[in-house]
C-alpha cells in the first residue's frame, strides 16, 4: 500500500510517499480503508521531534510511528479477534497512529461509526480536533448554560469546534482570532470576536468564567487576570512552528503545575485529550444534529501530504486542513 513515511527528525522533505506492506488486524483491533485524514498540529510535532523534551514520548532518536497521520475516515476492511460491533464495510472515523496511508489499523476503543451527515473529507477532521475540544470544555471546565467563555485560537482546528461546542453548552463565547478569520468564527457562532492584531484581550476589562487557550502566547499572569474569581483556564497544546523549542507548549504548562496548588480560587487545567468510543459517539450525535460541522479549508492528495503538513506548520491554517486517500 501507498503510505506517507518518515525514519527521521526533520522538516516534510523527511516525508517519504512510497510503498509499505499493509499492516493485518491484531486482536481488538480494526483494519480501516482510509478515504480521508486529516492534518494536526500533532503531525508536525512528531515530525520535527518539537519540543525536544517531548522525544520521550514520540521517539528518541527517530519518530516510533513511521507513518505519520493521526485523524482518519473510511471503510472496515476486517476486523482482529475480539471486535464485536463493526464489520466489513461499515463507515467509521476515528485516531490511530499511520492514518496517511492506504489502510490504517486503530484499536478498537478510538474506532465509531461516521456521523451519518458528513463526508469521508468532513468526518476525518473531527476525532483529534474535536475531540481535545470535547475534553476541554466539558470536562475538565465543566462548562455550564450562562458562562462566559473566551476561546483563544478560535479559528484553528481545535477552536472551530471549541467555538461551536461552546455555544451547544449555552455559554457567551469570545473568541480571539486574526483579521482575515473574524467573520469565519463570527459564522460558527461567537458572540464576541476580538481581532488580537487591534486588541489584547489580556489588557481589557472584560473578565471570563473560562478561558480555553490554544495558543500559549501569554503569561500564566495575564491569562488568569482575565479569569473572574473563580474563573477556570484550560491549557491545551498546538502553534506554529518557530525554528524548534527545548519546551515548547510544556513550559507554560510547567509553570501552571508549579503555581495551581497555590491558587485557591481560580482553577489552573490542562488538556488530556485521550480518545474513546463515548467521545466519538457524542461527536457523532452532535454533528448530526447540526451543533458542530467541520470547517475545511484545504484539501490534498495523499501524495502531497507533506505539503499539507507545510502548510499547517508554517501558514496558520484556518480550521482543517485534510488529506484525502
Amino acid at each position: 500500500m501507498k503510505a506517507v513515511v518518515q525514519d527521521r527528525y526533520g522538516s516534510a522533505d523527511t516525508l517519504e510517499f512510497m510503498d509499505v506492506d499493509r499492516p493485518a488486524p491484531a486482536a481488538g483491533e480494526v483494519l480501516v480503508r482510509v478515504h480521508a485524514a486529516s492534518v494536526n498540529a500533532y503531525d508536525w510535532h512528531f515530525m520535527r521531534g518539537d519540543p525536544l523534551l517531548g522525544r520521550g514520548m514520540m521517539g528518541l532518536r527517530r519518530p516510533r510511528a513511521r507513518v505519520r497521520g493521526r485523524d482518519f475516515a473510511g471503510r472496515v476492511e476486517a476486523v482482529g479477534a475480539g471486535v464485536t460491533g463493526m464489520e466489513p464495510g461499515d463507515e467509521v472515523y476515528g485516531e490511530a497512529d499511520g492514518a496517511f496511508a492506504e489502510y490504517v489499523c486503530a484499536r478498537d476503543g478510538e474506532v465509531g461509526p461516521k456521523p451519518a451527515n458528513l463526508t469521508f473529507e468532513q468526518a476525518a477532521a473531527i476525532p483529534l480536533a474535536a475531540n481535545t475540544a470535547l475534553i476541554g470544555l466539558r470536562d475538565v471546565a465543566r462548562v455550564r448554560p450562562g458562562q462566559t467563555v473566551l476561546v483563544n485560537g478560535a479559528s484553528g482546528g481545535v477552536g472551530t469546534f471549541a467555538v461551536q461546542l461552546g455555544k451547544a453548552y449555552g455559554a457567551e463565547v469570545t473568541a480571539v482570532c486574526s483579521t482575515r478569520n473574524v467573520e469565519l468564527v463570527r459564522s460558527l457562532g461567537a458572540d464576541r470576536v476580538i481581532d488580537y492584531t487591534q486588541e489584547d484581550f489580556t489588557r481589557g476589562g472584560k473578565r471570563y468564567d473560562v478561558v480555553l487557550d490554544l495558543v500559549g502566547n501569554h503569561s500564566l499572569g495575564a491569562f488568569r487576570r482575565v479569569l473572574t474569581p473563580t474563573g477556570t483556564l484550560v491549557l491545551s497544546g498546538g502553534g506554529v512552528y518557530e525554528g524548534g523549542s527545548l519546551v515548547g507548549p510544556m513550559g507554560l504548562f510547567l509553570k501552571r503545575r508549579l503555581v495551581a496548588p497555590f491558587s485557591r480560587h481560580q482553577r489552573l487545567l490542562e488538556i488530556s485529550a485521550l480518545q474513546s468510543k463515548a467521545n466519538l459517539a457524542a461527536l457523532r450525535e452532535l454533528a448530526e444534529a447540526g451543533k458542530i460541522t467541520p470547517v475545511v479549508e484545504r484539501t490534498y492528495p495523499l501524495n502531497e501530504a507533506a505539503e499539507a503538513i507545510r502548510y499547517l506548520e508554517v501558514e496558520h491554517a484556518r480550521a482543517k486542513v485534510v488529506v484525502t486517500v
